[in-house]
């Protein structure tokens, strides 16, 4: 213990890359032959930095700790401040027993073992919200630029049915794909889930197909207008399948929805009623897909996920959709039937292309966010996300819109707003 009392002294004399008496003759003593003190000094240098180590090495068992760091720091030309911190990783053990790790550094300070928990304990927080802060802006720029994107096909090409199968054909492609490359866990379905999952692909597919036909009659900003009356299908259909009577506070907060979206709809410049009953039947479907959801027992595998739940009702609504809209409206997304309604081929393709892949892509992203926040604040962020769509549309296409529509939309987004609040705290009180 003195021989390495005196090494931890003169760390920062090795450093200086001088060799003392002692060290020479240990040097000597090897050369000739002669037996060794059980205590070596070997230098590395790490050429990064301005740091030097030096290992002693013990053949002596010992009950200290496996592994020992004394460091040894300098400021300027002076000798350091030497620290010790004791490691107890056997990964670093040899079977000849302890070590003593000598080391000197430039710093004029060494950090203890809490205080590096601590910086990486934060630096992981910080990272996680800037992670998740991000999916919630790819989330509200993919559904932007999906609404952007049908109602600019939309206008101008005015066959939802074609549209919506081609967005399920994209997703489809897009979901083969990622399960090729094992980008995402392929799934081991059953017979039994298919037939279960079955019923919630056919109102999937019209609940897209329903909010398509919106986009294509009335504005962007008027379509999510109406489906801020989710919660009022999802209280009539829960009351009427499920048996679950609303509170009182729940019939509340669906007093300011259904009076701002009247009052909206009052005051709408592009009002039509084949758009506002389309979005109406959209809200119908997709609530019916929740209360489905429920009623509905799918016995899911360990691989049967949101997202694969998700890719396999795409999948499915692909090949419901594909038919009918060959029945009902025909092979006319073929370049020559483009070129001859003097549209641009090249301008079709693209724009359909980005809006299906956005919207396949803003759904995905929904599902990542609900697994890593609460349903309270994913239904928050659902309430921002709806804001910030009928926003953008209402800035990129110049929408008109008096005080009074906006006085409308505002409190029908307040209602959607409460009613979030609400239904989560009757959650929790159950």
């Amino acid at each position: 213990m003195a021989q390495s009392s005196a090494a931890a002294a003169g760390g920062s004399h090795f450093c200086r890359g001088s060799r003392t008496k002692k060290t020479k003759s240990i040097l000597r003593r090897r050369e000739v032959g002669r037996p060794v003190p059980a205590v070596s000094f070997i230098r590395r240098t790490d050429f990064s930095s301005s740091s030097s180590t030096f290992y002693y090495h013990s053949s002596r068992s010992s009950r200290t700790p496996a592994l020992i760091k004394i460091q040894s720091a300098r400021s300027g030309g002076g000798a350091g401040r030497g620290g010790v911190v004791a490691d107890d990783d056997d990964d670093d053990v040899d079977s000849d027993g302890p070590h003593l790790i000598l080391s000197s550094s430039s710093s004029s300070s060494s950090s203890s073992p809490d205080a590096n928990t601590d910086t990486n304990t934060n630096t992981d927080t910080n990272n996680s919200v800037v992670y998740l802060g991000a999916l919630f802006a790819l989330w509200y720029i993919f559904n932007i630029y999906c609404n952007i994107f049908n109602k600019q096909v939309l206008e101008v090409y005015p066959f939802p049915l074609t549209v919506t199968a081609f967005q399920f054909a994209v997703g489809t492609l897009f979901v083969l794909l990622m399960w090729t490359m094992n980008l995402c866990k392929r799934p081991k379905i059953v017979s039994s889930q298919l037939i279960a999952i079955f019923p919630l692909a056919i109102v999937h597919t019209f609940g897209n197909l329903f909010t398509n036909m919106s986009l294509g009659k009335v504005a962007v900003s008027f379509t999510h207008t109406i489906k801020a009356m989710e919660p009022f299908f999802t209280v009539i259909l829960s009351t009427l399948f499920l048996g679950e009577a609303p509170t009182a506070w729940v019939l509340f907060s669906l007093v300011p929805i259904v009076g701002g979206v009247a009052l909206a709809s009052l005051t709408e410049a592009s009002f039509n009623w084949a758009g506002l009953w389309s979005a109406m039947a959209s809200n119908l479907t997709y609530q019916s897909r929740n209360v489905l959801s429920k009623k509905i027992m799918v016995n899911k595998e360990e691989s049967l996920d949101n997202v694969t739940l998700f890719s396999i009702i795409t999948i499915m609504s692909f090949f419901l959709s594909l038919p009918i809209a060959l029945f009902v409206e025909g092979v006319n997304f073929s370049p020559s039937y483009i070129r001859s309604a003097a549209l641009s081929v090249r301008e079709i393709y693209t724009r359909s292309f980005l809006a299906a892949l956005c919207f396949h892509a803003y759904q995905q992203v929904a599902y990542m966010i609900l697994a890593r926040v609460s349903p309270v604040s994913h239904s928050v962020g659902n309430c921002v996300k709806r804001v910030v769509v009928i926003l953008s549309s209402v800035l990129f296409f110049r929408t008109p819109v008096s005080p009074v529509n906006s006085l409308g939309t505002g409190v029908a987004l307040a209602g959607v707003f409460l009613y979030s609040r609400v239904n989560n705290a009757k959650a929790k009180a159950s």
